[in-house]
C-alpha cells in the first residue's frame, strides 16, 4: 500500500488551503440536522417503536440510509481505500470492516450490550485520524514500526459496529422478529456501504490521473485529521456536558 511521507512535498500547497477547506468541511457538519453521525430521524425512531415482527424491506432502507448519512464511517472507508488501486485488496479491506462492524452491531443489540454513545463515536472519529496518519506514513517516520493495516481495520470495523449498536438500542426494537430485522437492518447497512464505495471509487479513479494528485493528498488526509479531531473533540464536550 502506498504512502505519503510524514511531511509535506515540496510542492504542498499552502497551509491556509487546507485549513479553509477544514472550516468548510467542518461549519458543513455543524449544520446539519442532527450534530451526531449516527442521528436517527424522529420519523424513522417513531416508525421503528410503533412496529413488530419481521420488515426486511423497511430494515433494509433504515440500515442502507444509516450508512450512507453515517460520514465518519464514509471518512474512514474513504481514507482506508486512499491508496489502494486493485480491486482485490480493496475487496480484502472492506470485507475486514464489513466483518468487523456487523459481528459487533449484530452481537451488540441482540445480547443488548453497547457502549456510551459519546464515547464509542469519539473513538470513530479517532479511527479518522489514525487513518490519515497512517495514509500519511507517520507511525513509520515518527516510531520506525508500520502497524498491521488489516488488523486495525478489522479493530476499528469492531468499533464502529459498537457505534451502529449503541444507536440500534435506542431504537428500542421489539423483541418479535428482532434477529430478521437486525440481519435486514445489517444487509442494508452494506448496500449502503457499497454505494458509498462504488462514489468514492469513481471520484479517486479521476482524481487519481491528475498530476497534482500527490500535492493533493497530503492537503486531503491533512484535513482528514481536522475533521477526525473535530469529530472527536465534540463527542468528549458532549460527553463532558452530559
Amino acid at each position: 500500500m502506498r504512502r505519503l511521507s510524514a511531511g509535506p512535498p515540496a510542492s504542498a500547497s499552502p497551509l491556509w488551503r487546507a485549513a479553509c477547506a477544514f472550516v468548510l468541511a467542518a461549519t458543513a457538519l455543524l449544520w446539519a440536522d442532527e450534530a451526531l453521525a449516527h442521528a436517527v430521524t424522529l420519523g424513522d425512531q417513531g416508525y421503528i417503536q410503533e412496529i413488530s415482527g419481521p420488515h426486511i424491506i423497511p430494515f433494509i432502507y433504515l440500515g442502507a440510509k444509516h450508512m450512507v448519512t453515517g460520514y465518519d464511517h464514509i471518512l474512514f472507508l474513504f481514507g482506508v481505500i486512499f491508496f489502494l488501486y486493485g480491486m482485490r485488496e480493496i475487496g480484502i479491506y472492506v470485507t475486514l470492516f464489513a466483518i468487523g462492524h456487523s459481528v459487533t452491531m449484530l452481537a451488540g443489540v441482540y445480547f443488548n450490550f453497547g457502549i456510551n454513545a459519546y464515547i464509542i463515536d469519539a473513538i470513530i472519529g479517532f479511527s479518522v485520524i489514525y487513518k490519515a496518519l497512517d495514509n500519511l506514513g507517520a507511525f513509520k517516520a515518527w516510531f520506525g514500526v508500520q502497524p498491521n493495516t488489516k488488523l486495525a481495520t478489522l479493530v476499528f470495523g469492531f468499533l464502529h459496529g459498537f457505534g451502529l449498536a449503541s444507536k440500534i438500542i435506542e431504537y428500542n426494537i421489539a423483541p418479535d422478529g428482532l434477529l430478521v430485522n437486525l440481519i435486514a437492518f445489517n444487509v442494508g447497512v452494506e448496500i449502503g456501504q457499497l454505494t458509498a464505495l462504488a462514489l468514492i471509487l469513481l471520484f479517486m479513479q479521476r482524481w487519481r490521473t491528475s498530476p497534482a494528485f500527490a500535492r493533493q493528498a497530503y492537503t486531503a488526509n491533512v484535513i482528514m485529521i481536522g475533521l477526525g479531531t473535530y469529530l472527536m473533540g465534540f463527542q468528549l464536550i458532549g460527553l463532558a456536558m452530559a
